[in-house]
């Protein structure tokens, strides 16, 4: 019996009949940076911190300002019996947390468009107001891909 996943594609290409041959002329390719991405993960955080929504909610409109970024929305969203969800639609892309209060932990993410903006700094924030104990950040470029014209 053949089992299908539903969330795949229904053809995903991985049947040795389907394998084509790729063809033509390697194309050079001009990377131009678009924005910056910041994946932040906060261990051993405020636990009461973390499960305040409203406290949760400034935490980001700070970032965001202090990132240099504008604000357009900001919805949040307190589970039972605990953890915040939020995001921070920006003009300039988005912020997002997740926070698992019981483990001390917020899972958090910061893409910002263009050169103005200062994802970083707002990983800067979240860490310092959640008091974090310890961190890691990884952080990087989202770019287009243009092929060189000869």
């Amino acid at each position: 019996m053949e089992q299908i996943l539903p969330c795949m594609h229904p053809n995903p290409g991985w049947g040795e009949s389907e394998a084509k041959e790729v063809t033509g002329v390697f194309q050079p390719i001009v990377a131009e940076m678009v924005g910056k991405h910041c994946i932040l993960e906060l261990y051993d955080c405020d636990q009461a911190k973390l499960n305040d929504e409203a406290f949760v909610r400034t935490t980001l409109t700070t970032a965001a300002r202090l990132a240099g970024a504008t604000l357009i929305n900001l919805i949040t969203h307190r589970f039972a019996p605990q953890g915040v969800t939020g995001l921070a639609l920006l003009a300039e892309s988005h912020i997002s947390i997740h926070t698992w209060p019981e483990s001390g932990y917020a899972a958090v993410d910061v893409f910002t468009c263009g050169d103005h903006t200062m994802p970083e700094r707002a990983c800067e924030v979240i860490c310092l107001e959640l008091e974090a104990e310890t961190h890691s950040l990884k952080s990087f470029q989202r770019e287009t891909r243009t092929p060189l014209s000869n």
